[in-house]
């Protein structure tokens, strides 16, 4: 790929419905969860930007080779300040919240990217899907949108500065690429990408790194 590669990290939720302190320095399988994203992410990039809590910044533990940039009050924020540390030609936007990260998914995205200028990872709905009332949805049609998502950086940074001046909040990246009318391209994810948001998905996660560090032992 030409051209530099910056991942964006947005660690700086503060994991209230854990109950653990910043979500970032939760351990899973005897590792902070940042840990683990920085150990998948920094062989495949030029350079890592971790967004982490305002109130840590001075008082957060120091990585080699990753700039710290304070969050903001929403992840929309987070990744605004993050995309203002990076001159690098795409950036690969990801949650700290999904820790099991195959490199296979990140190439994929990456290449999408480079193609088409925005892709996120997303995967297939094997439950039933119901509306508020009811009514069935054709769930073949539908996809669970996952992190990571890669784009040009400019497109990004166009992205969030509409939205900004709109008043406008999207739950991902992608949904602010797609705001101005440009095609965010879907890519194969992976069940791994769990997100550990409340205690049981956190059991969850546990239970999947044992596994996984018994499977390379």
């Amino acid at each position: 790929m030409s051209g530099r590669v910056a991942a964006l990290i947005a660690a700086a939720g503060t994991g209230d419905r854990l109950g653990m302190g910043p979500k970032a320095l939760v351990t899973v399988g005897g590792k902070t969860l940042l840990d683990i994203a920085l150990e998948a992410l920094a062989p495949l990039v030029d350079e890592v930007v971790v967004a982490v809590p305002a109130s840590a910044v001075g008082r957060w533990p120091g990585r080699g080779g990753v700039t710290y940039v304070a969050g903001g009050a929403t992840r929309q924020d987070s990744v605004s300040a993050m995309l203002t540390a990076t001159t690098a030609e795409h950036v690969l936007v990801h949650d700290v919240a999904r820790p099991f990260l195959p490199e296979e998914v990140v190439t994929r995205v990456l290449a999408a990217a480079v193609r088409h200028g925005a892709a996120t990872a997303a995967v297939g709905i094997a439950d039933t899907v119901v509306t508020a009332e009811g009514g069935e949805l054709d769930r073949s049609t539908l996809r669970a949108v996952q992190t990571p998502q890669a784009f040009a950086r400019e497109l990004l940074l166009a992205a969030h500065d509409a939205a900004r001046s709109g008043g406008h909040e999207a739950t991902d990246d992608a949904g602010l690429v797609r705001r101005l009318g440009r095609h965010v391209e879907l890519v194969e994810g992976s069940p791994w990408l769990i997100k550990v948001t409340r205690p049981e998905d956190l059991e969850l996660a546990e239970a999947l790194a044992t596994r996984l560090q018994a499977a390379t032992r």
